[in-house]
This record gives structure tokens, sequence and C-alpha cells, in this order.
């Protein structure tokens, strides 16, 4: 391309000989038939290669802004470009809303439930456990609408873009509902180490989020309530409520955080830990996420407490979330309940790169996953055999998209023609 176009991080500078944003399904169609290789390119918030291509990368965002809500089914059918903030405040005006958010509004549906992104909760699964139908532009250009009980249908729904490009959800929804955010500080370690206790901590609330830098310092924990359940306490652990508003990143404006204090509000306005319209996160950084079965929670949080001192000096926080288990084939939390650690680098690839190895090591003996749009130095069929649909996902693939249209250098690693 003429201009370098990057990630959001910037970590990554794509490969593709050009960017099209067609304007419409039928040139979106055209396209994809005219195409060697396509990608789709979502809001650009993964940190590896997922998204890449050697040919055309494909943006949504002159796609027509789908949101079709039905309240009398409680679902509602959306462009695949829509942003999660722009379907959030359409589903508001509704009365609807999603079981849960990621900590951030800002991505793409169609690149968020690809991937397997998830919020926190004992009893919510990934964001693409609502998807009730998957509607996608195939390597033919043609349109192929796979709906839940057809075959084929649990491994199009976290898909990594590797069978077409994803044009439409649709998805259940709850009834709107408001949330209130307690923050508590100062919980100690041993509140996390034994299996009962981490128990109990993320039962806490609707969704709880624990935020750390694996040093010694005890840990912030974000909850999230409804109004009508019984409200947080931690005070068992010796943790205490947060008398004033922070930020999930120490030293990160305060402003750019989703309303505490318990004050009741929108369940979009406070399931994230970011408002839409503000920085999410840091910006400069890179990401990592890795799952393992909820079993095995305190004995993972054990082995990563043992690397704290790697962990600290490239870490800018950490954070520890639950995820309940979905039917996804390639889900990360498919088949379990799930615990995940996420990592906030340091902008500094070649500093986090054996850190990764050495977490990944940690952790190997309780069946890791890690996330697939963030970095990773897993091998790719160790990863594929972790779960069970594995191979059938790559059958699928073969049979979806024999000339490879989709495919880039991740997805043959994952998910090569030939094993």
């Amino acid at each position: 391309m003429a201009a370098e176009l990057t990630n959001w991080a910037g970590n990554v500078e794509f490969a593709a000989q050009k960017l099209l944003s067609p304007a419409s399904p039928a040139e979106l169609q055209d396209i994809v038939a005219s195409s060697d290789r396509v990608r789709a390119l979502g809001a650009g918030h993964s940190f590896n290669r997922i998204a890449d291509t050697t040919g055309v990368l494909v943006s949504l965002d002159r796609m027509p802004r789908l949101v079709e809500a039905d309240t009398a089914r409680r679902t509602v059918r959306v462009g695949g470009g829509v942003r999660l903030a722009e379907l959030c405040a359409e589903l508001r005006r509704h009365d609807l809303a999603l079981a849960n958010l990621p900590s951030t509004p800002h991505f793409s549906v169609a690149g968020a439930f690809a991937t397997g992104t998830h919020g926190s909760g004992d009893g919510i699964g990934t964001l693409a456990a609502a998807v009730s139908a998957v509607e996608l532009v195939t390597a033919d250009g043609s349109q192929l609408v796979l709906a839940r009980g057809e075959e084929g249908f649990e491994g199009a729904v976290t898909s990594l873009g590797a069978l077409g490009i994803i044009t439409a959800l649709t998805l259940d929804l709850l009834p709107g509902y408001e949330i209130e955010q307690y923050v508590f500080l100062g919980l100690p370690w041993s509140a996390l180490t034994g299996q009962e206790q981490f128990e109990r901590v993320f039962s806490a609330a609707y969704s709880v989020s624990a935020f750390t830098h694996w040093d010694d310092a005890p840990l912030r924990v974000f909850t999230k309530r409804r109004p009508a359940d019984p409200l947080p306490d931690l005070a068992w652990t010796g943790a205490r409520p947060a008398d004033a508003p922070s930020h999930p990143i120490e030293g990160m404006p305060v402003a750019n955080a989703t309303e505490q204090l318990g004050v009741p509000g929108p369940w979009d306005e406070r399931l994230p830990h970011f408002r839409a319209g503000f920085m999410p996160s840091v910006g400069n950084e890179l990401q990592s996420e890795y799952f393992v079965g909820r079993a095995d929670a305190a004995r993972a949080v054990r082995a990563l407490r043992a690397l704290g001192p790697l962990l600290s000096p490239v870490l800018q926080v950490s954070e520890i979330r639950t995820i309940a288990a979905d039917t996804a084939w390639l889900s990360p939390t498919h088949g379990r309940d799930s615990v995940a650690f996420h990592f906030t680098w340091i902008a500094d690839p070649a500093a986090v790169a054996p850190v990764l190895l050495r977490i990944e090591q940690a952790l190997a003996p309780f069946g890791v996953r890690p996330h697939w749009g963030k970095l990773s130095s897993m091998d790719p069929a160790a990863v594929r055999a972790s779960y069970e649909h594995g191979e059938r996902f790559r059958e699928l693939l073969l049979r979806t998209d024999p000339l490879g249209t989709f495919r880039n250098e991740l997805i043959d690693g994952y998910f090569p023609a030939d094993v």
C-alpha cells in the first residue's frame, strides 16, 4: 500500500497490497470474488497478524449501519462493521441488552465475536455465546447464512475470519438492565491462591475483575452489580471499598473510566472499564491473554505469582476475569468454565517475548489456551490440539475455502491445509 497501515497499537504493519472499503453488500461480494487473498479489517485492536493478508484488506466501515432490533423475540441483526458502542446505544433505545461486554466498547462486532472476545462473570460466556445466526460472504462471493443447530454453525461463530467476511450476526438479547460498579482496594493474595477463596471473590457480583502487577502489592477488584442483587461483600478478605473513582491502570485519567462508587446506570455504561469516546486502556501497549479451566484457577494464580519479578518490569497492568463455558468450537472457553489472565505490556516486543514463553510454560500443566487476537509464542499445533473440535474446524475451513482465499500466515500455522 502507498501509505503504511498499522493496527491500533502500532506493533503490526499490514502486508496487504491495498485496503478497500465497499459501500454495499454487492460491492463487497465483487471484491471477494475477484481476490486471490482477502481478509476483513475490523477496528484494528488485535495485537498479532490475525487480520493481515498479502492480498486485499477490506474495511466494513462504509457498509450500511445495520442494527435491526426485534423487541418481541429479543434479538438483533447487526452488521459486522458496526462498533459495539453503536450497537449498545441502539439496543438501549429498545430497552434491550447484551449479557455482558468486554473492557472497552471500541471493537467492531465481527472482530470481537470472531476472536472470542469476552467480559467477566461466572455465569456469562464470551460474546459469541449470544450468536444465533452468522452471515458470511464466502470465497466465490456468494452469501452463506448458518443458524444455530445447523451443520458448521459452531465453527462459524468464532471463526477467526477464516471462513469468510462476516457481514451480519443475529444475537440473543436480555431485557435492558442497570449496573452499579463498586471498586475494592487492598485485596490480599491469600484471597486468590486458595480455590475456595478464589471462587468466593469472583462470585461476589454479576461481573468481577481483579487488577494486579503480580508483585507483593494487594490487588484492586472492580465489581459490577445488578441493583436487585446483594451488595458485593469482600470484607472477609480485608479489602475495603474505594472512596474515590479510579482507572484500572493506575496513573491514567479517571475520566476515561466508567462510573463507579455504586452510582446506577445503563448496562453498557458500567460493564466496560473504559468509556466510549475516550482512549481505551493506555494506547501505547502490547497485550496477551491466557485461559485455563476454572478448576485450576488458584493453582494458576500461584504459578504466575512465582513469576512476579519477571512480569512486573514489563507490565502496565494485569487483569484476572472469569468466563462461563460455551459451545463455539474455537471459543477459548469451549467446554470449560474458565479463568482468563490478561496482560497489558509495555510497547517493547523484544522485552515481552521471553516473558510470554515463561508464562506459557508455567500455565502449560493447566491446558492453557491463548487469546486468538493477542500475542503468544505457543506452538500452533499444541493450541489446535487443546480444542476438542480443532481438527473439525480445520476440515470445515478446507471445505468452505478450498482455495485459501481467507488464509494468512497465522491461519496456516494453526490450521494448515496439510497435516
